[in-house]
């Protein structure tokens, strides 16, 4: 008979993941990630699919770094700087989606679901905007506790 006390790597995946999403980047990530998927659904129900490219991209970035960061690779993969990629991903993410958005929400009239999907981007491009600010600070702060040298031969 199966021991059914044993940990499974789906429940230890599982609680990873709900440990994950209580923190301030797990949740912002999962915010972007359904924010995303949102977007998504707007801008396919509209007449103009095409800016739902944007939404995608992101959205596909958003899940890979979550998983990244959920299941602790950026501790073993140190060949990739994680906190300056994010920051990219976020930064562009965030500037991306507010000029589509921008472009749906003046051009939009008529066509619904194209102003709801580009409302819905300003959101995620202010999310996202905040999400690289969270980012940038971590940076900052990381730079700030490096020690200098005390070298006085220099």
């Amino acid at each position: 008979m199966a021991d059914t006390t044993a940990d499974s790597p789906a429940a230890n995946c599982l609680e990873k993941l709900k440990s994950y999403v209580k923190t301030q980047k797990g949740f912002i990530l999962a915010a972007e990630i359904l924010i995303s998927f949102i977007i998504i659904i707007c801008y396919a129900a509209s007449m103009y699919g095409g800016y739902s490219a944007v939404a995608i991209c992101e959205m596909v970035f958003a899940i890979v770094f979550f998983g990244i960061f959920m299941m602790e690779m950026d501790k073993q993969i140190l060949v990739v700087n994680w906190v300056w990629t994010d920051l990219f991903r976020a930064g562009i993410g965030a500037v991306l989606y507010i000029i589509t958005s921008l472009i749906c929400v003046i051009g939009g009239a008529g066509d619904g679901a194209r102003i709801a999907g580009g409302v819905f981007g300003l959101l995620a491009g202010i999310l996202f905007a905040y999400d690289a600010y969270t980012i940038f600070l971590q940076v900052k702060s990381n730079r700030q506790h490096t020690t200098a040298s005390t070298d006085d031969n220099v």
